[in-house]
């Protein structure tokens, strides 16, 4: 899922074995639950923006938001936040270092991947798919770049799902969906544009970019995000389900789905197998906090190759999205670059400026998490942080 601005507020909008139906449940109303704040560095964020954060996680749980974890960091002051409830049933508190399903957040760590393999010669960004992966695509595909796959400019077409993005792959959810066929089916569906013609964001790009990957270092994607970003960057809570594994491993809040038919289910186990290498990262606050920070450092991609793509936009009409990250201008001065994520029952994001003056990543367990419009609590959170609130 990726971001859009609400231009008329001025706020940035951040588009990312289990119990059975909760048919005719209600959210429990608002409790007394107190927000977490840990400070961890002597400078924290200024009077107000402390209290827009507080603000901002009042309430919790609602009908909307079951939990929220946030974490808002970088030289211009730290603060950290939880509130609402680990889960309905016993309603107790949130908590505030839990793992969570990550979405397309993935998409950042696959891109480093595939530009660190860059840097070592053994990617050609400019080198087709149609070369790497021989018989993937059909004669009805004009050559695509690996660069085109990371800036979404590939005109592949979205692939098979098991269900749509609103959660109503609820009843499929222990079912598997490979890589191969998600690919194979936007393959037989044939190109919906020439490539770099235009942007549009789908998971298919990052799907392919993970078979690249797999198919020029001879081994899983999952392994070598964890050696070549996961470790480095110290993301040692994070890890991939390891194919059809529906269930979030360690520490978790759960999360829950208000279905069409207006059912609220429990959607913490869920098989992501569909997502893979564009959504099916399982991570936590402070851990990809610390990808934001080893990334925009330079840790993880040499510098001018991550100055070149992933802050570079392609030469594209209305281009927002670069490799797996989307700029946002607040203002004439003050530029972000983000990645959002969503699956049911959570939504993710991560942001920051340039450099590094100001980050921010949230959790927040969304009872719609896949809704084109933002989750209210995301929004009062993103405006905290950037100060950005009406």
């Amino acid at each position: 899922m990726h971001l859009r601005i609400r231009t008329a507020c001025a706020a940035v909008v951040f588009l990312g074995l289990t119990a059975g139906p909760l048919a005719g449940t209600a959210l429990a109303a608002p409790s007394p639950t107190a927000v977490v704040r840990e400070t961890v560095s002597p400078k924290t964020v200024s009077p107000k923006t402390d209290k827009a954060l507080r603000e901002a996680l009042k309430g919790i749980p609602d009908k909307d938001t079951t939990a929220a974890l946030v974490r808002v960091g970088g030289k211009a002051g730290t603060w950290r936040g939880s509130a609402g409830v680990h889960d309905l049933g016993s309603g107790r508190k949130a908590l505030e270092h839990g793992r969570f399903r990550a979405g397309s957040t993935t998409k950042v760590v696959t891109a480093a991947v595939v530009l660190q393999l860059a840097a070592e010669g053994r990617i050609d960004l400019d080198g087709h798919v149609q070369t790497y992966l021989p018989g993937l695509l059909s004669k009805a595909f004009k050559p695509i770049t690996v660069r085109q796959l990371l800036t979404f400019t590939s005109g592949l077409k979205p692939g098979a799902t098991l269900g749509d993005v609103n959660g109503e792959g609820y009843e499929r959810r222990f079912e598997t969906l490979t890589p191969e066929a998600v690919v194979a089916s936007s393959v037989a569906a044939g190109p919906a544009f020439c490539p770099g013609e235009r942007q549009k964001y789908a998971n298919i790009d990052y799907t392919v970019l993970g078979l690249i990957i797999e198919k020029v270092t001879r081994d899983t994607y999952e392994h070598q995000a964890a050696v070549r970003v996961l470790r480095p960057a110290g993301m040692r809570h994070t890890s991939f389900p390891g194919g059809h594994d529906p269930r979030i491993h360690g520490p978790h809040n759960r999360g829950y789905q208000i279905l069409a038919d207006g059912r609220l289910v429990d959607a913490t186990e869920w098989n992501m197998s569909d997502r893979w290498a564009a959504g099916d990262m399982i991570s936590t606050t402070q851990d990809l906090e610390r990808l934001l920070f080893a990334l925009f450092r330079g840790r993880l991609v040499p510098q001018p190759l991550l100055d070149k793509e992933m802050f570079t936009l392609p030469d594209v009409p209305n281009a927002t999205m670069s490799a797996g990250l989307q700029q946002f201008k607040l203002d004439d001065d003050t530029v972000i670059w983000a990645k959002s994520g969503a699956r049911p029952g959570y939504s993710t994001a991560i942001a920051a400026t340039r450099n590094l003056s100001r980050t921010l990543v949230y959790s927040v367990n969304a009872t719609d998490a896949k809704s084109e419009e933002m989750n209210p609590v995301a929004e009062r959170i993103v405006g905290a942080a950037f100060g950005t609130g009406s």
